[in-house]
């Protein structure tokens, strides 16, 4: 039996061969017992896990380890699903940069290019743009598909190509401690500004948190200090989702209570649904202030013990003077609880929709652990509109197509999304004044 020492970032595990197997053994038997759609598990992927198991129990390093173990997790397509050692002190760029990018060619050869940056993040507060050209991170070079990755409690150098042509090196710190532990740097969740005398702009980062109750009463503030703006513009752009704070979203572009949708597990069937689903329990309001969680605790525990699927309705604002002008901004890094947004509005005539296709990944998950500090990030659920749409997959197209032009960012710094959804609002202006 062979002993293969595996320096994990932050500790140093001793792995053989046995455990490495093991560990595979208990990720296929969560996937089996828990994973959203059994239908997955088929013939191909059986096949897939016999091909790519000689590589992950040879693995001789925490990273041929886990990046075999997600190779093969890959061959499933699927959203929120993921190998991770739960000591690995690094991150995506999204989550340490609070940024994102697209693939494409460029004078330096296929890079990624720097699509949305949040204000306040650690990307933003290092002076990188939208259009930046990503090169090389702390001196290696970063060519697609390969995604940097980011260590935490450290500076790590970036080097990208500004947008005025010139080469840049800048240090950025992801994390920062927070008691015991490091905290990413995170961003402005909300910024709201007007853009004209009748036209309020709200962005919404992130949804943080499990209820994101914070988030929640940011958002109501940013609307309610806009003033009586009659056109709003809502930028989802580069939002990935997280919590049930995006209700609160969604109860800003009606004034009614409305069911938005909900997630069934895989023990549960679609045969009764129209029906069945009048049934569910409906969340209906977010709380005012964190110490109320408990109250929905005792609300909803039955329906959570008992794994009865939650409606979530809007919360009844009342009537706002945009409504019926609404844009929402959104792009392909639009996802999750964003992602319901979107579909909501849709579903319903709610809004109009301005930009790129969104991400089309929107499941319920969770993570569990399947070994000597490993753990699986797993999906176990879908999320259905309440008129029956699954958004796992299928990306929700907008009304008017913009894509990001990453060239003309760099070439004249406009915001071309932003643009034509202002346009579209004095557009009709223009035409209401004519007829």
């Amino acid at each position: 039996m062979t002993t293969t020492a595996m320096a994990v970032p932050g500790i140093s595990i001793q792995l053989t061969g046995k455990d490495r197997h093991a560990i595979l053994e208990n990720v296929l038997a969560a996937l089996q017992k828990r994973f959203y759609a059994p239908k997955k598990l088929n013939a191909d992927w059986q096949a897939a896990v016999e091909r790519h198991r000689p590589i992950i129990e040879s693995a001789e390093t925490p990273d041929a380890f886990e990046q075999a173990m997600n190779d093969l997790l890959a061959e499933l397509h699927t959203s929120h699903l993921g190998f991770f050692h739960s000591t690995a002190h690094r991150a995506s760029s999204r989550a340490a940069l609070s940024a994102n990018y697209l693939a494409d060619e460029t004078p330096y050869g296929k890079r990624w290019i720097f699509q949305d940056v949040h204000g306040g993040g650690a990307a933003a507060i290092a002076g990188i743009e939208p259009g930046n050209i990503l090169l090389r991170v702390d001196g290696r070079e970063i060519v697609p598909p390969e995604h940097p990755v980011f260590p935490m409690g450290k500076e790590t150098t970036l080097e990208f190509v500004a947008n005025d042509d010139r080469q840049r090196t800048v240090s950025v710190d992801v994390a920062r401690p927070k008691g015991k532990k490091l905290q990413f740097i995170e961003p402005a969740l909300v910024e709201a500004r007007q853009l004209g005398e009748d036209l309020g702009y709200v962005k919404i980062a992130m949804f943080p948190g499990m209820i994101g109750v914070l988030v929640a009463n940011q958002i109501s503030g940013a609307v309610t200090n806009l003033g009586d703006v009659r056109h709003l513009i809502i930028d989802l752009r580069g939002n990935t989702g997280g919590g049930i704070a995006a209700l609160r979203v969604m109860s800003f572009l009606t004034p009614d209570r409305v069911p938005v949708g909900f997630a069934l597990d895989r023990r549960r069937t679609t045969a009764n649904l129209d029906t069945e689903k009048l049934s569910f329990p409906r969340f209906t309001r977010i709380p005012p202030s964190p110490g109320n969680l408990w109250l929905l605790g005792l609300r909803f525990a039955p329906a959570m013990l008992s794994k009865k699927s939650i409606v979530l309705q809007t919360e009844g604002l009342g009537p706002m003077p945009f409504h019926g002008r609404i844009v929402l901004l959104v792009d392909r890094h639009t996802a999750s609880a964003a992602e319901m947004i979107v579909a909501f509005a849709r579903e319903n005539n709610l809004s109009t929709i301005i930009g790129e296709r969104t991400a089309g990944r929107l499941l319920s998950s969770t993570s569990i652990k399947v070994g000597k500090g490993f753990r699986l990030a797993l999906p176990t659920g879908a999320y259905y509109t309440w008129k029956g749409s699954v958004l796992e997959g299928t990306p929700v197209e907008p009304d008017h197509v913009v894509d990001f032009d990453w060239r003309e960012r760099r070439s004249h710094s406009s915001d071309r999304q932003l643009d034509y959804a202002i346009d579209h609002f004095q557009s009709r202006g223009r035409a209401a004044r004519a007829s």
